[in-house]
């Protein structure tokens, strides 16, 4: 073989082993390329993911403030409404009262309330003797439109459940109701002594008020 036939030999083995290098050098510059771009995905994705996590975060809290916000202006709303309804029976209890205090059926029903509680609390002279009987004996104080009649029979009852006739005094400050004493107990079953105690009655009213309707 010539010298320039070993010369080329040579030349083409490091012509081959070059190409072999160079192969092998893009080889793995494309490996570390496609690694770096799968980590870069791969970082991009959990950046995103995170980021999405923020904003699922961020939404939920203004979500919860939202409807905490709305709750309270929904209990401040529904607190207005009872207020105002508060209100309103207040001033028409009253004349509520008076009507119920005008009405035969309704007045009867009253003062059989008023008898029962004063059955509950007040002594019954009947039970005593002598002066203590005397000193027991129940007062009825009553003003607005009691027919006579019906006087008449409040007092038979008291008498027949006492054992003692009671005894009357018209009061004019009395618009509507009744109220009965004994030795120094009252049960004051007049329209203004059944509005007397505003936190019983209020709560009472609020309770009808937050009732659902039928």
């Amino acid at each position: 073989m010539s010298l320039a036939e070993r010369t080329d030999a040579l030349l083409a083995l490091i012509e081959d082993d070059r190409r072999a290098q160079c192969e092998s050098v893009l080889v793995e510059a494309r490996a570390q390329a496609a690694a770096l771009a799968a980590q870069a995905r791969a970082q991009a994705r959990a950046q995103l993911h995170e980021a999405l996590q923020r904003e699922r975060a961020r939404l939920a809290d203004a979500l919860a403030a939202a409807r905490a916000e709305l709750q309270t202006r929904r209990r401040l709303h529904e607190q207005r409404r009872i207020e105002a309804l508060l209100a309103r029976g207040w001033q028409r209890l009253p004349q509520v009262l008076a009507a119920r205090w005008s009405g035969a059926d309704t007045r009867r029903a009253w003062i059989a309330q008023a008898l029962e509680r004063a059955l509950e609390l007040l002594p019954r002279p009947g039970r005593q003797t002598g002066a203590a009987a005397d000193a027991g004996a129940w007062t009825v104080a009553w003003g607005g439109d009691w027919p006579e009649a019906e006087r008449l029979d409040t007092a038979a009852r008291i008498a027949q459940r006492t054992g003692a006739a009671p005894a009357w005094r018209q009061d004019a400050r009395i618009a509507a109701g009744l109220r009965i004493g004994a030795a120094g107990n009252v049960v004051d079953a007049t329209a203004a002594g059944l509005l007397a105690d505003r936190d019983e009655v209020g709560g009472r009213l609020i309770g009808l008020l937050q009732e659902p309707s039928a």
